[in-house]
């Protein structure tokens, strides 16, 4: 019994296939969850306690939510954020991210969310970077 052999016309055919498929993928790194906000007052944080240094200058920062808390091991840590959606329509800033600093945990923050149960909790100057002000809590895309 005779073995058949693609020719290489078809190997061409399916690897073009390939490559030109890879084009409508979206491969993504980031996860995906909701944020509300917050204000002042900030301290004492669940991290630094009243340690003003803990804030980043530009004020952009934020509080864990339990499924990123990880027994107080999220401090300190860096978040890329995007709003993707929200209830009400053009509430995303088109384009915007913010680099957010872990600096307290949402449960037990001074200062109450806007929506308990949230991913992640962001100072007013952080959501403001992103969605519009009056929104009370948005759809993100995230990514450490």
């Amino acid at each position: 019994m005779a073995k058949l052999h693609p020719s290489n016309s078809s190997h061409r055919l399916i690897l073009s296939a390939l490559l030109f498929s890879t084009l409508f993928i979206h491969y993504s790194l980031a996860d995906v969850g909701n944020a509300a906000r917050y204000g002042p007052p900030y301290l004492p944080t669940a991290c630094f306690g009243r340690d003003v240094s803990q804030f980043p200058s530009s004020n952009l920062f934020g509080a864990a939510g339990e499924g990123l808390w990880d027994n107080g091991a999220a401090c300190g840590r860096q978040y890329k954020v995007r709003c993707i959606s929200a209830a009400v329509p053009k509430t995303c800033i088109p384009g915007q991210m913010v680099e957010i600093k872990i600096v307290d945990r949402a449960q037990s923050s001074v200062s109450r969310p806007s929506l308990r149960g949230t991913t992640l909790v962001l100072s007013s100057k952080a959501f403001q970077a992103i969605a519009n002000a009056s929104a009370s809590f948005i759809n993100i895309e995230y990514q450490q």
